[in-house]
């Protein structure tokens, strides 16, 4: 392991979107995809430093989808918490399959494959080197998983919250339909929401503001950008 010195931060927190795991496809869980996470997860284990997931569910359904169809919008988000287990349980298992012990904890009980979310449990957790998934968000409707692993992050006393997109940081407007767009290097959580920026929902931007929980925008799939970030590397944009 890396030696202490040389880190920037001891536990952090890294949110992935459900559509991160489909890659091209948009749904479902690409396995190629799935093991480059877990390698990018297993190179900050690594260095000895506590990590904590939180992944979303809109590979597999997303709340805000089923109104359309004439789901009520409360039973389509508990149908988009279950999304997040699958998600949890796929990748837990490549990380296990790579010899690190991870636990899956959901704040929806469902005992027969993960475990309930309790606080001091998941503290436990990291503090014997185990690699922790939170899912099920924070198992109520009407909140994304955003707002989820900002409060995971603060409720296990996170050093950093790392949010991986599939761009190198957050950008004035989308860089992928405006290419004469500006990336932003460093901006205040007020900014963010002044400016609309769109990194994330209101909720979770003001939880990290409330309690002063930095925030790392980046993209997962630049090979190696996740441990760079934590030796202290200035990459993606961070805000605070």
């Amino acid at each position: 392991m890396e030696s202490e010195s040389s880190l920037k931060y001891r536990r952090i927190l890294l949110k992935l979107s459900g559509e991160a795991l489909a890659g091209q496809q948009k749904v479902g869980i690409n396995p190629e995809i799935v093991s480059h996470i877990a390698r990018e997860v297993k190179s900050a284990y690594e260095l000895g430093v506590d990590v904590a997931l939180v992944i979303g569910g809109g590979n597999i359904f997303r709340g805000s989808m089923g109104t359309s169809i004439g789901i009520e919008r409360a039973t389509g988000d508990y149908m988009g918490m279950l999304g997040t287990v699958i998600n949890a349980l796929a990748v837990q298992s490549v990380l296990e399959n790579m010899k690190i012990p991870t636990r899956v904890m959901t704040a929806i009980e469902m005992r027969q494959v993960a475990e309930p979310y309790i606080r001091r449990r998941a503290l436990r957790h990291l503090e014997k080197q185990r690699i922790i998934i939170f899912a099920a968000g924070t198992g109520n409707p009407f909140f994304t998983t955003d707002t989820a692993a900002a409060l995971r992050a603060i409720e296990i006393g996170a050093d950093l919250f790392l949010k991986a997109t599939k761009v190198d940081g957050v950008y004035d407007k989308d860089p992928v339909k405006f290419p004469e767009a500006h990336k932003i290097n460093a901006a205040s959580y007020m900014d963010v929401l002044q400016q609309q920026l769109g990194v994330m929902d209101y909720t979770a931007v003001s939880l990290c503001m409330e309690n002063k929980l930095p925030l790392v925008v980046f993209n997962l799939f630049d090979e190696g950008s996740l441990a760079k970030i934590l030796q202290g590397e200035d990459i993606g944009t961070r805000i605070s």
